[in-house]
C-alpha cells in the first residue's frame, strides 16, 4: 500500500480548530505551529517538528480538532487514514482502550483550560 504525502508552504494551514477529520499526519520535514483560538484572540501554544504526529487526538476519538495547525516552514507530511484502525484497536485489551480514552479525555480538558 503506497502512502500519500502532502506538502505545505510556509503559512499554509494543515487543519483548523473545530474541523472534523478521519486522518492524522506524520511530519517528515519542516516545522508546524499549533495555534489555539479563544474569541478574537489567538496564541501559538506549541510546535511540531519532523518525526512527530499531528492530529492524533481527533483521529483516535473522532472529536473535532482542538487546535489549528499552520506551516512555519516548508513541510512534507504522510497522510495516515483511519481505515482499519478501529478494527485493530478493537483487538487490543480493554485496559489499553481505556488508557487511550482516559489520556485523550485528560488532554482535551487541559486544552480547554489553556489561557490565551
Amino acid at each position: 500500500m503506497s502512502q500519500e504525502t502532502i506538502k505545505l508552504a510556509p503559512g499554509e494551514f494543515l487543519l483548523h480548530e473545530g474541523d472534523q477529520s478521519t486522518e492524522m499526519y506524520y511530519l517528515i520535514s519542516g516545522t508546524l505551529n499549533v495555534i489555539k483560538r479563544k474569541g478574537d484572540k489567538t496564541a501559538t501554544i506549541g510546535s511540531i517538528i519532523a518525526g512527530e504526529l499531528v492530529g492524533e487526538m481527533s483521529f483516535l476519538d473522532r472529536e473535532p480538532r482542538c487546535a489549528t495547525v499552520q506551516a512555519l516552514s516548508e513541510c512534507t507530511l504522510i497522510v495516515i487514514p483511519n481505515e482499519n484502525f478501529e478494527d485493530n484497536l478493537s483487538k487490543m485489551p480493554k485496559w489499553f482502550r481505556a488508557l487511550i480514552s482516559t489520556l485523550l479525555d485528560r488532554l482535551r480538558r487541559a486544552n480547554v483550560r489553556i489561557k490565551i
